[in-house]
């Protein structure tokens, strides 16, 4: 006789990575191309030496790090293993039971709904805007006396599509107090906007806003999985109770700290990728794709039911992507020389007529 397991996991499907192929150019993962800052590859040297010991529990120095560079309090402050293990506990704090309700637009990041089901609770998506873009409207309008929780990922995963600080606003205005609203600020560093969207001042003063960022985009730290949490001190309390023991192992919290150190060479580093970032979007825009304009460190491809179609004839290129179902494809800024190789593949005549015809 087998251990009995929940029945509703049947219907969870697992998280999917970006594909990984020998040889190929890998664009299906938001990751940096360049490594670690120096800093932080001494730092994490250093560490190993002491990986015989758990690391600290409570974070407390990087926390510390972190408060002082935002300048919020310690209790304001949360890390996690990767951003995406706080969204899982942020659903773990808020919601009970199936009759609780998380809304987010769709598409966005594909782990809401798999921690929404896993904290038991209903996954309410509110459709995008025709321009790939969060129609905070609806998402105001579709909360009811269940909604528990709110993600708003800004830049959104996987449109790379931003709203700006006065639409958020109005947004939040509108949202209940008593709901908690997630502003998932992943690709926060590649953001340009004019009118800059920090979610860390605008929730100030807004006890119900947590803020998400992470160490594993801009900072070049994926493999070590490193988040943090920003919020008023009752969230942040809640959050630490439900923290997995010793989950942000000891290298990633001294790479962490050695980062925001070094940080001043982290602009000059999204400064070319934002370069590049406008350079491939215009050569695809001049070619005919439909992309959306991009804050994050990926363009947006909405090709729809070609979508799955397109993935495979890049990776027969030697160029791997991300399709997502019949939505689009997604793919990540890489180094310009993989850059154009994607680009070559892209603008090829019967590709063009194949996938724009």
């Amino acid at each position: 006789m087998t251990a009995q397991i929940r029945p509703d996991l049947e219907l969870i499907p697992a998280y999917t990575p970006g594909r990984s192929n020998p040889g190929a150019v890998k664009l299906a993962s938001n990751e940096t191309t360049v490594g670690p800052l120096p800093a932080a590859a001494k730092a994490i040297a250093e560490a190993a030496e002491l990986a015989n010991r758990y690391p600290d529990n409570q974070v407390t120095e990087l926390r510390t790090v972190l408060a002082e560079f935002l300048g919020v309090g310690f209790e304001n402050v949360a890390v996690g293993c990767g951003s995406v293990a706080l969204c899982q506990e942020l659903v773990q704090i808020t919601c009970s039971s199936a009759s609780d309700e998380v809304l987010f637009a769709w598409r966005s990041f594909e782990a809401y709904p798999i921690v929404t089901k896993v904290g038991n609770a209903t996954a309410v998506q509110v459709p995008l805007t025709t321009g790939q873009v969060h129609d905070l409207d609806a998402l105001a309008a579709a909360v009811t006396e269940r909604t528990k929780l709110v993600f708003v990922c800004n830049p959104n995963n996987p449109t790379g599509t931003a709203v700006g600080r006065t639409e958020l606003v109005r947004f939040l205005d509108a949202v209940p107090t008593h709901v908690l609203v997630v502003l998932d600020e992943a690709y926060y560093e590649y953001v340009r906007l004019t009118d800059h969207p920090d979610g860390v001042e605008i929730g100030r003063t807004r006890p119900n806003v947590v803020v998400l960022r992470t160490f594993s985009k801009a900072y070049g730290l994926a493999g070590l999985r490193v988040g943090y949490a920003v919020g008023d001190p009752a969230v942040i309390t809640a959050l630490l109770k439900v923290h997995i023991p010793f989950s942000v192992n000891r290298l990633a919290q001294a790479a962490a700290i050695a980062s925001l150190e070094a940080r001043h060479e982290l602009l000059d580093r999204t400064d070319l990728l934002v370069a590049e970032r406008a350079r491939v979007r215009d050569a695809l825009v001049a070619a005919g794709y439909p992309v959306p304009p991009s804050e994050a460190n990926f363009v947006w491809l909405p090709l729809g039911a070609r979508s799955a179609e397109f993935g495979e004839a890049s990776a027969a290129a030697g160029v791997l992507v991300r399709p997502y179902g019949a939505d689009g494809v997604r793919v990540t800024i890489g180094d310009p020389h993989e850059n154009d190789l994607f680009l070559s593949f892209a603008r090829e005549p019967e590709v063009l007529a194949r996938f724009l015809g």
